[in-house]
Protein backbone atom coordinates (compact mmCIF):
# COMPACT_ATOMS: atom_id res chain seq x y z
CA UNK A 1 0.00 0.00 0.00
CA UNK A 2 0.75 3.87 0.69
CA UNK A 3 2.92 3.04 3.43
CA UNK A 4 5.25 0.97 1.91
CA UNK A 5 5.35 2.68 -1.27
CA UNK A 6 6.41 5.74 1.29
CA UNK A 7 8.57 3.74 3.89
CA UNK A 8 11.18 2.28 0.50
CA UNK A 9 11.17 5.66 -0.53
CA UNK A 10 12.21 7.31 2.53
CA UNK A 11 14.87 4.30 2.84
CA UNK A 12 16.01 5.15 -0.54
CA UNK A 13 16.07 8.80 0.31
CA UNK A 14 17.91 8.46 3.68
CA UNK A 15 20.68 6.00 2.12
CA UNK A 16 19.38 3.31 4.18
CA UNK A 17 18.74 1.32 0.54
CA UNK A 18 21.64 1.91 -1.87
CA UNK A 19 22.99 0.42 -4.21
CA UNK A 20 26.81 -0.95 -5.42
CA UNK A 21 28.60 2.80 -5.49
CA UNK A 22 26.55 4.52 -2.67
CA UNK A 23 23.20 6.08 -2.14
CA UNK A 24 20.90 6.10 -5.27
CA UNK A 25 20.43 8.91 -7.25
CA UNK A 26 18.81 8.22 -10.66
CA UNK A 27 16.11 5.80 -11.45
CA UNK A 28 15.22 3.29 -14.23
CA UNK A 29 11.91 2.75 -15.03
CA UNK A 30 11.25 -0.23 -17.35
CA UNK A 31 7.70 -0.85 -18.53
CA UNK A 32 5.71 -0.38 -21.73
CA UNK A 33 1.97 1.06 -21.98
CA UNK A 34 0.75 2.07 -18.92
CA UNK A 35 3.47 1.19 -16.56
CA UNK A 36 5.19 3.51 -18.24
CA UNK A 37 2.83 6.40 -20.09
CA UNK A 38 1.43 7.61 -16.62
CA UNK A 39 4.59 7.82 -14.46
CA UNK A 40 6.46 9.28 -17.68
CA UNK A 41 3.44 12.11 -17.54
CA UNK A 42 3.00 12.84 -13.88
CA UNK A 43 7.57 12.66 -14.04
CA UNK A 44 7.35 15.13 -17.24
CA UNK A 45 4.54 17.62 -15.18
CA UNK A 46 5.67 17.96 -11.77
CA UNK A 47 9.50 17.31 -12.04
CA UNK A 48 11.73 20.55 -11.20
CA UNK A 49 15.34 19.65 -12.30
CA UNK A 50 17.65 20.35 -9.83
CA UNK A 51 15.18 19.77 -6.80
CA UNK A 52 13.65 16.24 -7.59
CA UNK A 53 15.53 13.56 -5.20
CA UNK A 54 15.69 11.22 -8.10
CA UNK A 55 16.34 11.62 -11.88
CA UNK A 56 14.09 9.42 -13.65
CA UNK A 57 14.95 7.72 -17.62
CA UNK A 58 12.17 5.03 -18.97
CA UNK A 59 12.73 1.66 -20.93
CA UNK A 60 9.65 1.96 -22.28
CA UNK A 61 9.41 -0.08 -25.77
CA UNK A 62 12.01 -2.54 -27.61
CA UNK A 63 14.14 0.42 -29.60
CA UNK A 64 17.94 -1.01 -28.45
CA UNK A 65 19.30 2.12 -29.57
CA UNK A 66 17.35 4.17 -26.71
CA UNK A 67 18.44 1.59 -24.11
CA UNK A 68 21.99 1.76 -25.50
CA UNK A 69 21.44 5.95 -25.09
CA UNK A 70 19.77 5.75 -21.54
CA UNK A 71 22.39 3.31 -20.36
CA UNK A 72 26.05 5.49 -21.96
CA UNK A 73 23.82 8.80 -19.76
CA UNK A 74 23.78 6.15 -16.77
CA UNK A 75 27.09 4.39 -17.11
CA UNK A 76 29.47 6.54 -14.53
CA UNK A 77 26.18 6.33 -12.27
CA UNK A 78 24.96 2.60 -12.86
CA UNK A 79 26.32 1.12 -9.24
CA UNK A 80 23.69 4.32 -8.12
CA UNK A 81 20.58 3.48 -10.19
CA UNK A 82 17.59 1.77 -8.97
CA UNK A 83 15.42 -0.49 -11.40
CA UNK A 84 11.74 -0.30 -11.39
CA UNK A 85 10.58 -3.23 -13.38
CA UNK A 86 6.60 -2.82 -13.83
CA UNK A 87 4.55 -5.36 -15.77
CA UNK A 88 1.33 -6.98 -14.43
CA UNK A 89 1.54 -10.57 -15.75
CA UNK A 90 5.29 -10.56 -16.25
CA UNK A 91 4.93 -11.48 -19.66
CA UNK A 92 5.11 -8.26 -22.13
CA UNK A 93 8.39 -8.82 -24.62
CA UNK A 94 9.23 -5.12 -24.17
CA UNK A 95 9.63 -4.97 -20.82
CA UNK A 96 11.35 -8.79 -20.61
CA UNK A 97 13.60 -7.09 -23.40
CA UNK A 98 14.17 -4.30 -21.23
CA UNK A 99 15.06 -5.74 -17.66
CA UNK A 100 17.21 -8.32 -19.76
CA UNK A 101 19.18 -5.22 -21.11
CA UNK A 102 19.31 -3.28 -17.77
CA UNK A 103 20.26 -6.97 -16.24
CA UNK A 104 23.41 -7.52 -18.83
CA UNK A 105 24.67 -3.76 -18.27
CA UNK A 106 25.21 -4.56 -14.29
CA UNK A 107 26.66 -7.71 -14.95
CA UNK A 108 29.45 -6.06 -17.51
CA UNK A 109 29.95 -3.34 -14.50
CA UNK A 110 30.43 -6.09 -12.66
CA UNK A 111 27.23 -5.49 -10.12
CA UNK A 112 24.43 -7.63 -9.15
CA UNK A 113 21.60 -6.32 -10.72
CA UNK A 114 19.37 -7.76 -8.14
CA UNK A 115 21.08 -5.10 -5.58
CA UNK A 116 19.59 -2.64 -7.76
CA UNK A 117 16.01 -3.36 -8.89
CA UNK A 118 12.67 -3.94 -7.56
CA UNK A 119 9.18 -5.11 -9.15
CA UNK A 120 5.63 -3.90 -9.33
CA UNK A 121 3.67 -6.87 -10.43
CA UNK A 122 0.80 -9.32 -10.13
CA UNK A 123 1.78 -11.69 -6.89
CA UNK A 124 2.72 -14.73 -8.79
CA UNK A 125 3.48 -13.68 -12.28
CA UNK A 126 6.58 -14.69 -14.13
CA UNK A 127 8.28 -11.22 -13.03
CA UNK A 128 7.72 -11.92 -9.34
CA UNK A 129 9.30 -15.69 -9.46
CA UNK A 130 12.11 -14.11 -11.16
CA UNK A 131 12.82 -11.38 -8.41
CA UNK A 132 11.58 -13.62 -5.68
CA UNK A 133 14.19 -15.96 -6.94
CA UNK A 134 17.03 -13.68 -7.90
CA UNK A 135 16.25 -11.73 -4.25
CA UNK A 136 15.80 -8.56 -6.03
CA UNK A 137 15.10 -5.59 -2.80
CA UNK A 138 11.69 -5.86 -2.94
CA UNK A 139 8.01 -6.38 -4.59
CA UNK A 140 5.19 -4.31 -4.26
CA UNK A 141 2.22 -6.07 -5.34
CA UNK A 142 -0.12 -5.04 -8.35
CA UNK A 143 -3.86 -6.19 -8.20
CA UNK A 144 -5.12 -8.08 -11.08
CA UNK A 145 -8.39 -5.29 -11.14
CA UNK A 146 -5.93 -2.57 -11.71
CA UNK A 147 -5.76 -1.42 -15.80
CA UNK A 148 -2.46 -0.19 -16.99
CA UNK A 149 -4.39 2.94 -18.03
CA UNK A 150 -5.69 3.59 -14.65
CA UNK A 151 -2.93 2.73 -12.63
CA UNK A 152 -1.24 6.30 -11.92
CA UNK A 153 -2.57 6.51 -8.16
CA UNK A 154 -1.81 2.89 -7.60
CA UNK A 155 1.48 1.67 -6.50
CA UNK A 156 2.62 1.62 -10.33
CA UNK A 157 2.19 5.50 -10.77
CA UNK A 158 2.92 6.25 -6.90
CA UNK A 159 6.27 4.53 -6.72
CA UNK A 160 8.34 6.52 -9.33
CA UNK A 161 6.47 9.62 -8.36
CA UNK A 162 7.40 9.24 -4.00
CA UNK A 163 11.20 7.82 -5.20
CA UNK A 164 11.30 11.38 -7.41
CA UNK A 165 10.45 13.36 -3.76
CA UNK A 166 7.20 14.22 -5.22
CA UNK A 167 3.98 14.78 -2.65
CA UNK A 168 1.84 11.62 -3.27
CA UNK A 169 -0.47 12.56 -0.54
CA UNK A 170 -1.28 15.50 -2.92
CA UNK A 171 -1.40 13.51 -5.70
CA UNK A 172 -3.89 11.00 -4.88
CA UNK A 173 -6.00 14.23 -3.28
CA UNK A 174 -5.69 16.13 -6.46
CA UNK A 175 -7.42 12.78 -8.38
CA UNK A 176 -9.91 12.45 -5.65
CA UNK A 177 -11.07 15.55 -6.56
CA UNK A 178 -10.86 15.44 -10.13
CA UNK A 179 -12.97 12.28 -9.56
CA UNK A 180 -15.30 14.26 -8.08
CA UNK A 181 -16.34 16.70 -10.02
CA UNK A 182 -16.03 14.53 -13.50
CA UNK A 183 -18.94 12.27 -11.80
CA UNK A 184 -21.34 15.06 -11.62
CA UNK A 185 -21.85 15.35 -15.37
Amino acid sequence: GIATVKEFAAGVHAGKIAGHDGPFENLLLIGIGGSALGPQFVSHALSQPGHDKMKIRFFDNADPHGYDDDLAELDDSLGKTLCIVLSKSGGPKETRNGRLEARAAYERAGMDFANHACAVTGVGSKLDQIAEEDGWLRRFPMYDWIGGRTSETSVVGLLPAALQGFDIDQLIAGAKTCDEVTRQY
